[in-house]
């Protein structure tokens, strides 16, 4: 799936969701390290435990974050 980001200095992410499990996440844009990062550290988790964790976080004084709009990416993912 591809999820263009709101709010972030990132502007995409891409991701699977296969079985419930997240997989292959890759951010365009944003904190490069930091993001390869997140993408590694939620690689085969289920995508429900990447939302409890992730969303929510802020970045700064933005109300969102690269991680929390992984966790939208998940949620619109799971509900389409």
């Amino acid at each position: 799936m591809t999820y263009k980001t709101k709010g972030t200095c990132s502007q995409m992410i891409e991701f699977e969701i296969t079985d419930g499990k997240v997989h292959n996440v890759k951010f365009t844009g944003g904190c490069n390290g930091n993001l390869k990062g997140i993408g590694q550290l939620v690689e085969g988790m289920d995508a429900e435990e990447v939302i409890k964790r992730l969303e929510g976080t802020t970045c700064g004084f933005k109300s969102t974050s690269c991680p929390d709009q992984l966790a939208q990416a998940l949620k619109q993912a799971l509900h389409a």
